[in-house]
């Protein structure tokens, strides 16, 4: 019986021996810099995943909140606003009622020591044209398909004239021009006005009134080297 205690006690120490050891082994192979390093990293997978799972969760709400706003009023007015835009910016074509100008040289035989240029269109012929259609209320303008922005420039170059910065246009010049046919002919035929001033050098002036005008979009660079929104 005794050698049967004692055994067993033996036994029972070098079991304690070997589960001591194996635990200190087992420490010191936990900090061991690779097995930290994996430990480490295992942490820093399980923070990405989990911020993952948070940024994936603000994708889904953001989504949900455009297609309602897509879906809403707010869509159209914003649309509307942005068509707006376009269209006062000139970048947008257009149509409607208006009236078609066209004008060309005189077509009269010049007398033995008459200036010719007299009987010619120049740069601010054309531009009192413009002048009288969008006093008249001219809501779109362009001369042979170039579409005239609020800072467009007419000048002469010899027999011909240049527009939006390298656009050269030669007579007849046909100039559409969207608004109320009857007050844009008026504002042209008028009495002692333009109309008459050039037909009295035998310059051509044709007024058209159309029930459809087609103004085409701008198709030039636009560019601010200086202006910039205030605020």
């Amino acid at each position: 019986m005794k050698g049967l205690q004692w055994t067993l006690a033996v036994g029972g120490l070098i079991l304690g021996i070997m589960l001591a050891y194996q635990f200190r082994v087992t420490s010191e192979i936990n900090k061991t810099e690779p097995v930290q390093r994996t430990q480490l990293l295992a942490l820093q997978l399980n923070q990405l995943k989990e911020d993952r799972d948070s940024l994936q969760e603000q994708v889904n709400s953001l989504r949900t909140e455009f297609d309602r706003v897509s879906a809403g009023p707010q869509d159209i007015e914003l649309k509307e606003g942005l068509d707006q835009a376009r269209i006062l910016a000139g970048v947008t074509e257009l149509s409607g009622p208006g009236v078609e100008v066209t004008l060309n040289d005189s077509n009269i035989t010049l007398k033995p020591g008459e200036n010719p240029n007299l009987y010619v269109l120049h740069d601010e012929d054309v531009l009192h044209v413009l002048n009288e259609l969008r006093a008249a209320g001219a809501e779109a303008i362009s001369i042979n398909g170039q579409r005239l922005l609020a800072g467009t420039e007419v000048r002469c170059t010899g027999p011909t004239i240049v527009l939006n910065r390298d656009k050269r246009l030669a007579p007849p010049y046909v100039i559409s021009a969207i608004g109320d046919p009857n007050t844009l002919e008026s504002a042209i035929k008028l009495k002692g006005g333009v109309a008459e001033t050039l037909q009295f050098w035998g310059i051509q002036v044709g007024v058209k009134k159309m029930s459809q005008v087609t103004v085409p979009a701008y198709s030039g660079g636009i560019k601010f080297e200086y202006a910039q929104a205030a605020g």
